[in-house]
Parts: structure tokens; sequence; C-alpha cells
């Protein structure tokens, strides 16, 4: 399946690229060399082929979850610009 000079055009325009006439030819045939390389790759026989979703084993490394105690509020809001009570004070950004 090739593509028209006219489809990269179309495409370029949805993307907001603005190309001159030299690089939508060289974007057609570039373009069209890798749909070419796709078709060949879907010639190749995966049939047999396990499917992977990691070339590489994975293992989780997040720690586990444990409830431990918060700081003071004194220690947490020491360095707060300004602060209300046991609150952080900001601007206000909803009108």
């Amino acid at each position: 399946m090739a593509l028209s000079r006219e489809e990269i055009a179309h495409v370029a325009l949805l993307s907001r690229l603005h190309f001159t006439e030299e690089e939508l030819a060289r974007f057609t045939e570039q373009m069209n060399d890798i749909l070419l390389h796709f078709e060949t790759l879907q010639e190749a026989d995966t049939s047999a082929i396990a499917a992977t979703t990691h070339v590489v084993p994975m293992v989780n490394v997040l720690r586990d979850d444990v409830p431990c105690p918060s700081l003071p509020p004194d220690t947490a809001l020491a360095n707060a610009p300004e602060r209300v009570d046991d609150l952080f004070k900001v601007p206000r950004v909803v009108e």
C-alpha cells in the first residue's frame, strides 16, 4: 500500500506541519519505503512464536505499602511561606 503525495500533505496539514514541495516528495518516498519494510515483515511466519510483553524478565521493584507516622504539623509547615493554623495558605485560584 503506497501513500500518495496528497495523503502525506493531508497528514502534514492535520499535524500542523508546513512542508515545501521538495520535502513532501522526499517524505512521500521515505514513508513508502517504511511501509514496504512493514509489508516484508508481515510475510514472516510468527505463528509458532509466543506473544511477549517484555524481552527480558521483569520483576515489580516497588516496596510494600506500609503505613507509618506522618510528620508533625510544625515540622511539615516549617518552611511554608504562609500558614493558617496547621494548614498551608495558598493563593486562591478559583474566582
